[in-house]
């Protein structure tokens, strides 16, 4: 059984990406192919990777302006993250605070208006708006960039941190592997007769939740709303029925999908279309229903994406894989490189961590 210091690695803070390149597909691509090659690519190449008929699915959400200063009634500053819109006037949201906010109380958000503290939900406070909360949020919220960002956030994040796809509004983290698409790519897959299709996941805060346990199976995930629409459902069979590959775009891709596979086997039906929660944990040994190959990040060590990641391409073609990205200066995590991979044949036996083979 792999354990969590199997996904650890070192990386040297200046590969962090700070900032997004100013084109989209500029970045670069590492492609792990089947046979275990790397080849460093840019991402304008990925047309040339995929075969006509190809499908590739992508995640609509769209990064909500989540982050917001506060005032309690009190006088005391806080700062609020808000996870999830769970209706017109009401979100779940994390607070930090010197004093938990009271039952009943009030906050007052971006000096611009007061919502009212209702009953916590495990570490979350569910909040009340006095009118619709998303175009409040739209209007007065700040984009909530990632932690390892260290800087403020600016005007440019504002589009950029946005899939150019994005649509359905109530994420708080942008699905990375679509900021890499840009127009003259989409237009160069679709001249390739590569086909495209979408769902939506709508990422939480939760996904830079570290993993605390060695024993990754003991790790509960945190839970996201997704949407598997029927033309994907056609679009998936279709593309099975004439032998081509499923490529999701992004781990929130593959977690909806996999989600809705997994949850029709249990109930021994086909997969359909449908709306639900998912907190599944791809791990090592997982069986893959659904997806043939991945367009994804750099992934942070110890975490539950560089885990799904290994889980899907192998641990040991990713070990190898991360080791060339950072001998060769690739940029990490949410605007840095991107990788494509293809799903392993078979599940690898734990051996040595990523530390071991990777450098200081």
């Amino acid at each position: 059984m792999y354990m969590l210091p199997d996904f650890d690695f070192n990386l040297l803070p200046e590969l962090i990406a700070q900032h997004a390149l100013p084109e989209r597909s500029a970045s670069r691509l590492l492609e792990v192919a089947p046979n275990g090659n790397l080849l460093d690519r840019r991402f304008s190449e990925l047309p040339s990777c995929i075969e006509p008929g190809d499908l590739l699915v992508f995640n609509d959400t769209k990064v909500l302006k989540a982050r917001f200063d506060g005032v309690k009634s009190s006088g005391g500053r806080i700062e609020v993250l808000i996870e999830r819109v769970t209706g017109p006037r009401t979100v779940l949201a994390h607070i930090r605070a010197s004093k938990r906010p009271m039952l009943g109380s009030t906050i007052r958000l971006a000096d611009a208006f007061e919502v009212s503290v209702g009953k916590r939900s495990e570490l979350l406070y569910i909040l009340h708006f006095p009118h619709d909360c998303i175009k409040l949020i739209d209007q007065y919220g700040r984009l909530p960039l990632p932690p390892y960002i260290k800087r403020h956030l600016n005007t440019y994040d504002t589009s950029r941190y946005q899939t150019l796809f994005a649509a359905t509004p109530g994420a708080v983290a942008a699905p990375t592997a679509g900021l890499h698409f840009d127009a003259p790519t989409l237009a160069a897959l679709d001249a390739r007769g590569v086909r495209r299709a979408t769902l939506t996941l709508h990422v939480g805060a939760g996904t830079f939740q570290p993993v605390r346990t060695d024993d990754i199976t003991q790790h509960k995930m945190h839970s996201e709303w997704y949407h598997i629409p029927p033309a994907l459902v056609e679009s998936i069979e279709a593309t099975r029925a004439a032998a081509r590959s499923v490529i999701a775009v992004g781990t929130t891709s593959i977690r909806a999908l996999e989600a809705a596979s997994r949850d029709a086997a249990r109930n021994n039906r086909e997969l359909r279309a449908v709306c639900s929660e998912t907190d599944i944990f791809i791990m090592p040994g997982y069986q893959f229903h659904i997806i043939d190959r991945l367009v994804t990040n750099f992934h942070l060590p110890k975490s539950t994406l560089l885990i799904l990641v290994s889980a899907f391409a192998g641990v040991e073609s990713i070990r190898r894989a991360y080791h060339h990205a950072i001998a060769q200066r690739y940029r990490f995590f949410s605007y840095g490189d991107a990788m494509l991979l293809t799903r392993a044949e078979s599940v690898e036996q734990p051996s040595t961590g990523i530390a071991a083979h990777l450098p200081s």
